[in-house]
């Protein structure tokens, strides 16, 4: 059975507090799924937190940005080593909401794909095209841009874990999903194209599906043979929501 990654991202949500007592419920059923790479992504505020709970855990704890510089005059921003120092293991990287909305640059996401492998992190990194560029037919140009640009430069020879995740922008909290088709599409392009960077050796690659996600069709995109697992925003704010996603992928790698 191919490795599942359950990946939450929280974004801007969730105190302290709350954290705790999510991750404390989470936490008592934990043996259930010990075969499943679940991550955490907090906002920053409660990362010292998150580690706190996750630690003699499985679960692993990740952050939703980080800026490329280990220190410096980054007034609002968190380095990697901060990072490091708190426990973090993955990094999201390139979210469209950070895109579009903040109006990051693709050299930005560069510099910070080049700064996660230098501080041996594992990124997280979303692609994923506009409503606009899905009507014009153009979705597969947009993914290969966003992987050429963000991976420009970049020395894969020591590198040893990728994620990338194929998040729709016209999906992401609209409660529009992509088919299982368009996700197999989008995988198979991602990895033709990253082929080139890591010589085939598809055991460094992982591919993750982002929008929309939630228990009822988790299933279809996990039985596609590219896909990984899956990004999850929203539905991972609830534990019984989140939890009703881990364990309807874990159903579908068992059929």
């Amino acid at each position: 059975m191919k490795e599942l990654i359950l990946a939450a991202n929280w974004k801007m949500h969730k105190t302290n507090q709350e954290t705790r007592e999510y991750l404390r419920k989470f936490k008592a059923m934990q043996e259930e799924f010990n075969s499943t790479e679940v991550v955490f992504c907090p906002p920053f505020t409660s990362l010292r937190t998150a580690d706190e709970e996750l630690y003699s855990t499985f679960f692993k704890l990740g952050a939703q940005n980080m800026v490329w510089e280990s220190e410096g005059a980054y007034t609002g921003e968190i380095s990697p080593l901060m990072l490091k120092d708190l426990g973090v293991r993955y990094v999201i990287i390139g979210h469209s909401e950070r895109r579009w909305i903040l109006g990051e640059t693709h050299e930005q996401i560069n510099k910070k794909l080049q700064a996660v492998f230098e501080y041996n992190l594992i990124p997280i990194y979303c692609v994923g095209e506009t409503e606009e560029v899905r009507q014009a037919g153009e979705t597969e140009s947009m993914i290969l841009k966003q992987i050429e640009e963000g991976f420009q430069g970049i020395d894969f020879s020591g590198v040893k874990n990728i994620v990338i995740a194929y998040e729709p922008v016209w999906a992401i909290g609209t409660g529009l999903t992509a088919s299982g088709e368009d996700a197999r599409h989008a995988s198979a392009c991602i990895k033709e194209k990253m082929d080139n960077y890591i010589n085939g050796d598809v055991t460094r690659l992982k591919i993750l599906y982002g929008g929309s996600v939630k228990k009822e069709n988790i299933g279809e995109f996990v039985s596609e043979a590219g896909i990984h697992g899956a990004l999850v925003g929203g539905a991972s704010l609830q534990v019984d929501s989140f939890v009703g996603i881990i364990r309807a992928a874990q159903e579908a790698l068992r059929k």
